[in-house]
């Protein structure tokens, strides 16, 4: 299931890929395909035939971003969530072996691994949702269920 919420970083970071192919990449791959077809023979012209298929990705792309961008409804901080885990929190949690980690609560176009983004629709996000620091957290995994407690909750990067 794919849920519409976005962050309005998230919001702006798609918004600023969708100017960037419609007003860099494709004008830039448009001008060297029609310059590849100047040269003749397109059947084996690698470069004619890379960027027509490049051009397709990029309006596809476009299309998506275009009809994702329209769906989207920002979330945007509200005081009154301070204590609580909602949809963009920054939570730190650790479990009884000491190990910390740190999510942030995000769309699903804002996962991001790297940067511990997790999706609303994950299992540790519905577990947090509504929970407050201390509070005590169970989540089915893979490996079995896992027990982590709540350190902190805040709706700026950790430092």
């Amino acid at each position: 299931m794919k849920t519409n919420l976005i962050t309005r970083a998230g919001w702006h970071k798609l918004d600023e890929e969708l100017k960037h192919l419609w007003k860099v990449e494709r004008p830039a791959v448009t001008q060297s395909v029609s310059e590849a077809a100047a040269l003749g023979d397109r059947s084996e012209n690698a470069e004619y035939i890379y960027g027509k298929k490049r051009l397709r990705e990029i309006d596809r792309r476009v299309r998506f971003l275009m009809k994702r961008l329209e769906a989207l409804k920002i979330v945007d901080y509200d005081p009154r969530q301070d204590g609580k885990v909602f949809f963009g929190a920054w939570v730190e949690l650790e479990n009884e072996d000491g190990d910390i980690v740190r999510y942030r609560i995000v769309g699903t176009d804002e996962i991001d691994t790297r940067n511990n983004h997790i999706t609303i629709n994950s299992p540790m996000a519905r577990a947090l949702i509504g929970k407050q620091v201390d509070d005590e957290v169970q989540v089915q995994t893979p490996s079995g269920l896992k027990e982590w407690y709540i350190n902190k909750i805040q709706y700026t990067p950790f430092d």
